[in-house]
């Protein structure tokens, strides 16, 4: 494999892993009540809202002008990511976290072979672009099991698997094993 093809291949699956986080995470969030979204389990953990929150924040900071500009941006205040306030409903925090999204997919897919050479910062620290993203995947991933767990707990007996449920990988194997005849 030619290393532009490997530089592709890159590209192309680091872009599916992160809309796969998001797809997970929504599908979780959505499965919390509007109650249960604020909720904490004890007054030093977060709720799915905050980190809904700080995760929108950290995305719009360190994707926009992701190339150009540091990605800890001068008007980003971290420490309000995670205070919830009456302005933050279910609403509003879904809309902020789908542009945080939108932001860090639509700078993941405007990368080009020759940006993963290039050098951005993060609070004034140099990154490959590659190191960049893959920090960011990982921070996210992070957030993202949060997400999942709380969400899980929450819904108590009502979760519905976002993967393979107990009991069935047999059963799931078959079925993928069968896609592939």
């Amino acid at each position: 494999m030619t290393y532009q093809k490997q530089v592709t291949e890159f590209l192309s699956d680091i872009i599916e892993q992160y809309e796969k986080g998001k797809r997970l995470a929504d599908r979780a969030i959505a499965q919390v009540s509007d109650d249960d979204l604020f909720r904490t389990l004890d007054s030093e953990a977060n709720s799915v809202a905050l980190l809904m929150k700080h995760m929108a924040g950290n995305m719009l900071s360190r994707w926009t002008d992701f190339l150009t500009s540091d990605g800890e941006k001068a008007d980003r205040n971290r420490d309000t990511e995670f205070i919830i306030t009456d302005e933050n409903s279910r609403e509003q925090l879904t809309a902020y976290w789908n542009s945080g999204w939108q932001v860090t997919l639509d700078a993941l897919k405007a990368l080009t072979i020759d940006d993963l050479s290039k050098t951005i910062y993060i609070r004034q620290e140099p990154h490959s672009v590659i190191r960049a993203i893959n920090r960011q995947f990982g921070h996210y991933s992070y957030h993202i099991g949060q997400i999942v767990m709380l969400a899980k707990y929450f819904a108590g007996d009502k979760w519905e698997s976002l993967s393979v449920p107990r009991g069935q990988s047999e059963e799931f194997n078959r079925m993928m094993l069968s896609k592939l005849k």
